[in-house]
């Protein structure tokens, strides 16, 4: 970030393998922080604990010999306060500043701290010269979750909105990848509390996007960024094409799905193809959320759903998965049970359709069988 008065003092941390216990990342993955300098000078954000004597060491250092007055507390999430004990005891005459609710939570992770400022929506934190005005963002995805506004420099600092998976990179050729995938799989149950600050922040006059993870944005990456936000905080279609979802015991339900998948390229259709059984669970969250039309290929388990695709569909009902138009393919040797779970999970989202006919294979698939799949993929086209 090349502003005079605005500097980045976030950490990378390369050999982090999971994000949150859950999502794979092959790069890592960075935690922002930023630093005002003024009349009086603001630090906004700490780090996760792992980097704590890093960003420290970077705070330090950018500081130049003057002492922070505030430290500004967007967000309460383990990865941007898991160094604030660490900072008041570096700087005990600092003044915090956050919402209400993130001054309950801060003895929740060890912070014992009584020099506190309180703010709300549209409060104005004066630094002389630089201002920073603050704009609720609850369940943006903690319901603490605060952004605010530099006027004079034009920089909103998001939190964890905008943010997305792997280590700092100031100019990434494809933000929207990792982006997509940290969005679905972090915020997105929460489309209508996104769309509610999306309006908020739409009179400012924004050039940069501040995040606490990821690339500051700015310029035609801003502009993208703001339109994949609309998109994805309604539910709407990002992509035209089909998702193909298999979840395979010995191969049999695979084979059925990849002869779907050839069916509806040989059509000339975007198709994308998961394996649950082997593929990032992450990944197929994001390509469910990306396409308008979903084919679940599963097998039958126990009498019940194998449950790679259990965990996978219920990992979109809880990130709140809608609008969107389905179709099933199961497969059981002796009492197939796969599609009447399925469709008992699919049937509590949101507007989504199961598409007629639901396919049944029993063991390897059949010419007859094929015919059907034609059908259905005829139906659901």
């Amino acid at each position: 970030m090349n502003l005079k008065s605005v500097s980045y003092i976030g950490c990378d941390d390369p050999t982090l393998d999971l994000f949150e216990g859950q999502y794979a990342l092959p790069d890592g993955m960075c935690y922002n922080s930023y630093l005002l300098c003024a009349d009086k000078v603001a630090v906004l954000d700490t780090v996760d604990k792992r980097c704590s004597d890093e960003w420290l060491n970077t705070l330090e250092k950018s500081l130049m010999g003057r002492t922070p007055d505030y430290l500004v507390i967007h967000h309460m999430e383990p990865d941007h306060s898991g160094s604030i004990a660490q900072f008041v005891k570096a700087y005990p005459s600092v003044q915090l500043v956050c919402s209400k609710i993130a001054e309950n939570m801060l003895k929740q992770f060890g912070v014992a701290y009584s020099n506190i400022l309180v703010v709300k929506e549209s409060d104005v934190l004066d630094l002389g010269g630089l201002s920073l005005r603050f704009i609720a963002a609850p369940m943006i995805h903690w319901p603490e979750v605060l952004m605010s506004y530099c006027e004079q420099e034009r920089v909103l600092f998001s939190a964890d909105a905008f943010g997305k998976f792997g280590v700092y990179d100031a100019d990434p050729d494809d933000w929207s990848c990792e982006a997509r995938r940290y969005y679905f799989n972090i915020v997105g149950k929460y489309g209508q509390q996104v769309q509610n600050v999306l309006k908020k922040i739409a009179p400012l006059a924004i050039s940069r996007i501040a995040p606490l993870h990821g690339p500051v944005l700015e310029g035609e990456k801003l502009t993208e960024a703001l339109r994949l936000y609309s998109i994805w905080s309604a539910y709407d279609i990002e992509t035209e094409g089909v998702f193909v979802v298999s979840a395979s015991i010995h191969g049999n339900t695979l084979q059925a799905a990849e002869f779907i998948t050839e069916q509806l390229r040989a059509k000339g259709l975007k198709v994308a193809f998961t394996d649950l059984t082997r593929d990032d669970m992450a990944e197929a969250v994001e390509d469910a959320f990306r396409y308008g039309k979903m084919i679940l290929c599963a097998c039958t388990y126990d009498g019940d759903l194998f449950p790679p695709m259990h965990t996978f569909l219920h990992k979109l009902q809880l990130k709140g998965y809608r609008n969107r138009r389905i179709a099933l393919v199961e497969n059981g040797s002796w009492a197939p049970a796969a599609a009447k779970v399925m469709r008992s999970m699919v049937e509590t989202m949101t507007n989504v359709e199961v598409v007629e006919p639901i396919v049944t294979l029993r063991g390897v698939m059949k010419e007859a069988d094929k015919a059907v799949i034609r059908a259905l993929i005829a139906a659901m086209v």
